[in-house]
C-alpha cells in the first residue's frame, strides 16, 4: 500500500504531532533551505530517491501540502546526520537474533547505516538498466515502494520491509512534527488538521464549550515574530565517515 491515503494519515496526526522526540535530534536552522545538493547525509543519488519515495508517500493534493512541500527530505536527512542517526540511545550489544513484531527493533544498524545500505542495495539493483525510482512513472514507483513494504530480500543486511516501515514512519513523522525538528515547513500540516500546535494557554477557555478553537499553530521555537529558531546547543552534529 504505497501511495497512503490523508484519511489514513490523519488517524495518526495526533500522536504523529505530539511525538516530537521519536527523532531527538533537532535541525538546524538552515534545514529548510536546503537544495539537494546541500544535504548533511544523503548523496545525490540517495537524496533523489528519497524525494521520489516520500513524495508517493505523501502526496500534494487539493487537501494539503505532500511531503516536499512540507520539508520531509530536510527533516529524514537532519535526523540521520545527527545523534539518533548515530544511534547514541540505541542498544547495540545484540544478540543479533530475529525478534517478534512486539520486541521493536532488532538490527545491529544504526539508523544512518539502515539507511546507507538499505539505498546502496536498492542503486545496484537499479545500476545501469535504466529504471531509475525517480525517473519511474507514478504507478510504477507505487508497485515498487508496495513491494518494498511486503518483502523479505535483503538490502546489505536490511530486510526490506524494515527499510519501508522506517521510511514511511520518518515520513510521517517529519510531515507532522514540530518544525524545530526540520520538516512540517511553515506548520503546514498543523494548519491543515487544526493542530495549534506549542500553544499552551487554554485557561481562558476552560468554561466556554462548544466553540471552535481556530488559532495559527505554534512552533516550540518560535519567537514573537513567528520565526522558528533550533536551540543551537542541542547536538545536531554531522558524524564523519559517512559519505
Amino acid at each position: 500500500m504505497a501511495r497512503i491515503s490523508r484519511r489514513n494519515l490523519l488517524k495518526v496526526a495526533a500522536s504523529a504531532a505530539l511525538a516530537t522526540g521519536a527523532a531527538p535530534t533537532l535541525a538546524r536552522a538552515d534545514a529548510a533551505a536546503k537544495s539537494p545538493s546541500r544535504y548533511a547525509f544523503f548523496t545525490a543519488a540517495e537524496a533523489s530517491f528519497i524525494e521520489a519515495a516520500v513524495a508517493r508517500l505523501i502526496p500534494d493534493d487539493a487537501i494539503g501540502p505532500g511531503a516536499i512541500e512540507a520539508g520531509v527530505p530536510a527533516y529524514i536527512d537532519e535526523q540521520l546526520a545527527g545523534a539518533w542517526g548515530a544511534g547514541e540511545r540505541l542498544y547495540r550489544s545484540g544478540p543479533w537474533q530475529p525478534g517478534a513484531p512486539s520486541q521493536g527493533y532488532q538490527l545491529p544498524f544504526t539508523p544512518a547505516e539502515l539507511f546507507r545500505n538499505a539505498l546502496r542495495a536498492l542503486r545496484d539493483e537499479t545500476r545501469g538498466s535504466g529504471d531509475e525510482f525517480e525517473r519511474a512513472s507514478a504507478e510504477t514507483q507505487d508497485n515498487f515502494l508496495r513491494d518494498l513494504q511486503e518483502s523479505d530480500r535483503d538490502l546489505n543486511g536490511v530486510p526490506a520491509k524494515i527499510f519501508f516501515d522506517t521510511l514511511l514512519s520518518m515520513t510521517i513523522e517529519g510531515y507532522f512534527s514540530d518544525p524545530v525538528y526540520g520538516g512540517n515547513k511553515g506548520m503546514a500540516a498543523w494548519r491543515m488538521i487544526g493542530f495549534p500546535g506549542a500553544y499552551a494557554q487554554y485557561y481562558h477557555l476552560v468554561d466556554r464549550h462548544g466553540l471552535a478553537f481556530q488559532r495559527e499553530p505554534l512552533s516550540l521555537g518560535e519567537n514573537g515574530r513567528g520565526l522558528v529558531q533550533p536551540d543551537p546547543n542541542l547536538p545536531a552534529a554531522i558524524h564523519p565517515g559517512h559519505s
